[in-house]
């Protein structure tokens, strides 16, 4: 005969690993605002720049969001001593890069 399984504990388990993922999750995108100069803004700029990245539909501008986000993770090397300076020029390029779309989507 077969042993009963614990569902409960199943389930429990189940649920706290859940719970684990989704704190690294928020740990990995509070790294990310950091990372990319982006804690230097308001708690009200960051989240209205992210609404309007999450509404914008526009493929071409998703990909090329997309192409500069793996720029960017790549001239990450781990941390290297030339890292502020890309840093600095991400963030200078990234606000730029970010206002356009902002001011087109208000405008619209």
């Amino acid at each position: 005969m077969r042993k009963p399984r614990d569902y409960d504990a199943e389930l429990q388990a189940l649920e706290d690993k859940a719970r684990e993922l989704k704190a690294r999750k928020v740990q990995q995108l509070g790294e990310l605002v950091i990372a990319t100069g982006a804690d230097s803004l308001s708690a009200e700029e960051l989240a209205g720049a992210l609404v309007v990245l999450a509404e914008t539909t526009d493929t071409a501008k998703r990909e090329a969001w997309a192409k500069r986000g793996a720029a960017f993770f790549r001239g990450r090397s781990r941390r290297s001593s030339p890292t502020p300076d890309r840093d600095t020029g991400g963030a200078q390029t990234q606000q730029g890069g970010t206002q356009p779309p902002s001011g087109a989507t208000g405008a619209a």
